[in-house]
């Protein structure tokens, strides 16, 4: 070894660091084979426990194809970039299903068959930039026994909730039964007659898609029990329910059924009864779950609305004369739960008089806020809006208090039954089912809810109607729905995530995929921040030269003379000198900043080429170390 020149050894160095990483490569192919580590920031690539629970239920192979217009989109990398992202999530779940989910990766290109089978499954091309091409962003499933599921397009603004929407299709296909919504309600939601028109009225927009989208049953408001095979109990506008019902509903939560319940201090629509001999007068348009949801901690006080400035939505006042009506509000995305999946791609959602939601700090139910009003709001009693609602009267007494309320939430948690000693008497002294023919069933009582219960609450029941979020026109017998508000995508999204799974319930929305460079953005902030400081330094010296030579002038026996003074020429090229000095601690700070970033960008590399895989490396080789001892020992 001795003899041996440096050239030599630094050659037989480098064969045995080839051999090395050789033998790595070797080993890690036997050892990790299958294994999966996900070392991003935001665990991108770990699967929810929800998901993976949900693709563990898998027992018949799933097919899944996944269309992208590879070619149509070369000049679009941010579509490119998504579309691996949704590539690598379904290979992801594709892998963690154990085969039963299998994936399928297709270049709808134009006239192949790729194309023709994309037409054949529903899926649509989106013509995209200035010429124009089509191009297909979608996914289609079907099970074993023919059914099919599609995401038509891929949209990149909704990445954080692309694993709800993946899990959603296969729960699809995994469960094709429509869910069955049990609707209470005390308005004439489908259709009847309208006090306010003194017509038959059809029955409200929200109310027909979701029968479309759902198995959507009437029930009684005098039910004594809830159906078995009721999967989501709509509440909307209860009002008045007897001890009976109040049971039915407290066990049918407890027992895990999904409710999505809209309660109203005042309800617009809810007009007395034009028949009525005593002309309403002892009428209350309010509806409320208080006697259950007191207990819990939880309520939406029965005689208080709110008031919003920021969010009051404008309508014809007096002489036609544009108003801005407290009581009438839009809340906007600032005001909307982005994380959550029923309000993330909302715009705005309308609302009438709402009430507000309240929680008490021992309450077993934790509340996630979907809705919340400004700051700049306040409640009122809500006897007051009833007796005069007109809007400037709102405004008399308007005081915000600071803080947002809550007008919609969802709450889940483990809670005890309201009836400690069983189910209350009948009302009527006798027991009958919900067409009042025959003794209803008694099922087993329940004093404690079997795990969670989960129920999404609305402190509004207007914002279901009609007039609150769409027109409504007729053409050739056919009523054509323009919505301009976001209210019925709201609430279909409401009973459609109650409608979902456990595990696709326990999802939320996801960090994205594409991630600012934070330690960029810090660097270039500081950046301009130095150069704010040293330009207010220029503009303030321009001020006091500016000044100092109005003084000079001022000081001039000569004062209407046009000529510079010799005080003036050497004060003005003072300036332009520190002028001068300024300007090159502009472009120091500057050149500062790009080397900061690039001896950022130059570490960064070195970690990612170098180190990273000596680090990977190790591990392999401490892996292949421990096998080895283990096996030994046996």
């Amino acid at each position: 070894m001795r003899g041996q020149s440096p050239k030599t050894l630094g050659a037989g160095m480098l064969v045995v660091l080839a051999v090395v990483l050789v033998a790595a490569v070797v080993t890690s192919q036997q050892l990790l084979t299958g294994a999966r580590l996900d070392l991003t920031e935001n665990r991108l690539y770990t699967l929810s426990p929800g998901t993976r629970t949900l693709l563990a239920r898998i027992d018949e192979p799933i097919n899944l194809y996944f269309f992208f217009s590879e070619r149509a989109t070369r000049d679009f990398p941010a579509l490119r970039t998504y579309s691996q992202r949704v590539r690598e999530l379904l290979e992801e779940m594709s892998a963690a299903s154990g085969g039963r989910l299998r994936l399928q990766v297709l270049d709808p290109a134009p006239f192949s068959e790729a194309e023709d089978r994309a037409t054949a499954f529903g899926l649509q091309g989106f013509s995209i930039g200035p010429l124009g091409e089509s191009v297909y962003f979608g996914l289609a499933g079907s099970n074993a026994v023919g059914e099919q599921a599609l995401i038509e397009f891929f949209d990149p603004q909704q990445e954080a909730f692309l694993e709800y929407e993946l899990a959603r299709l296969v729960l699809g296909l995994l469960d094709a039964q429509r869910p069955v919504v049990g609707l209470l309600s005390g308005l004439q939601v489908e259709g009847g007659f309208d006090p306010l028109s003194r017509q038959m009225g059809s029955p409200w927009v929200v109310v027909e898609q979701a029968r479309q989208l759902f198995e959507l049953r009437s029930l009684a408001p005098g039910l004594t029990q809830i159906d078995e095979d009721i999967d989501i109990l709509w509440l909307l506008h209860p009002r008045d329910l007897a001890e009976p019902a109040l049971y039915a509903i407290d066990q049918f939560l407890l027992r895990g059924g999904r409710v999505l319940a809209l309660v109203d201090p005042f309800a617009q629509l809810d007009q007395p009864d034009p028949m009525d001999p005593t002309g309403g007068m002892e009428h209350v348009p309010a509806s409320s779950l208080n006697r259950l949801l007191s207990a819990w901690g939880v309520q939406v006080p029965e005689e208080e609305i709110v008031l919003d400035d920021v969010n009051a939505l404008t309508v014809s006042g007096m002489a036609q004369r544009p108003v801005r009506h407290l009581g009438l509000i839009g809340i906007r995305r600032d005001g909307l739960n982005n994380a959550a999946v029923t309000t993330a791609a909302l715009e705005q959602i309308n609302f009438a008089f709402s009430g507000h939601i309240v929680r008490e700090a021992d309450s077993p139910l934790a509340l996630e806020v979907l809705v919340s009003s400004s700051e700049q709001a306040a409640v009122v009693p809500a006897f007051a809006a009833r007796m005069n609602p007109d809007p400037e009267s709102l405004r008399e007494d308007f005081v915000p208090e600071g803080r947002r309320l809550t007008l919609a939430a969802r709450l889940s948690g483990s809670v005890p039954t309201n009836f400690p000693d069983g189910p209350p008497a009948p009302a009527n002294g006798a027991a009958a089912d919900d067409d009042g023919d025959a003794e209803a069933p008694v099922r087993d009582h329940l004093t404690h809810s079997r795990g969670d219960i989960n129920l999404l609450l609305i402190a509004d029941s207007d914002v279901a109607s009609d007039r609150m979020w769409v027109q409504v026109q007729s053409f050739f017998g056919q009523r054509l729905p323009s919505a301009f508000a976001s209210n019925g995508d709201f609430l279909i999204n409401a009973l459609d995530y109650l409608g979902g799974s456990e595990e696709l319930m326990g999802l939320r929305g996801r960090a994205p995929f594409q991630r600012p460079f934070t330690r960029v953005e810090t660097l270039r902030r500081e950046a301009d921040a130095r150069v704010s400081e040293t330009l207010a330094r220029l503009e303030a010296e321009l001020g006091e030269t500016e000044q100092r030579l109005a003084e000079l002038q001022s000081a001039r026996e000569d004062a209407g003379s046009l000529l510079l003074s010799p005080e003036q020429e050497a004060e003005i090229e003072r300036f332009r000198q520190r002028q001068v000095q300024l300007r090159q601690e502009l472009r120091q700070v500057q050149r500062d900043r790009e080397a900061s970033i690039e001896a950022l960008g130059t570490r960064l590399k070195i970690l990612n080429i170098a180190l990273v895989p000596v680090l990977l490396t190790l591990a392999v080789l401490v892996g292949a170390w421990r096998r080895r001892r283990r096996e030994a020992g046996a």
